[in-house]
């Protein structure tokens, strides 16, 4: 991801967290979530990751299709009663051995 250049000053955007959709909380600045887009609408998804559902509102309408399994990196907002992401970037993850992946997160949750 580019830097952003601000009065000739290199600002760096905040590193992300990995999370699932039932960790998110009001205080995470910037998350990314891996999961599988349920609905499509003109600038806004619904992921699934398999321990909840959230929307993630885009600026322009993402790239993606329903039932593709991606990741999205965005940032946390407080909408009414509950959490959404304003996504930033949104990645392509259909090569994802996730068989693999599901193990390798059940190994990191036994961790914590």
């Amino acid at each position: 991801m580019p830097d952003i250049l601000e009065n000739d000053k290199v600002r760096r955007r905040m590193p992300s967290l990995e999370r699932r959709v039932s960790e998110l909380h009001s205080g995470d600045m910037r998350v990314s979530l891996i999961g599988t887009v349920i609905d499509k609408q003109e600038t806004r998804i619904v992921l699934d990751d398999g321990s909840g559902k959230v929307n993630v509102n885009f600026e322009s309408p993402p790239e993606v299709k329903p039932n593709q399994f991606v990741r999205v990196f965005g940032r946390v907002i407080q909408a009414g009663n509950g959490l959404e992401i304003g996504g930033e970037i949104v990645q392509d993850m259909e090569r994802l051995d996730k068989d693999l992946y599901k193990k390798v997160n059940s190994l990191k949750l036994d961790k914590d």
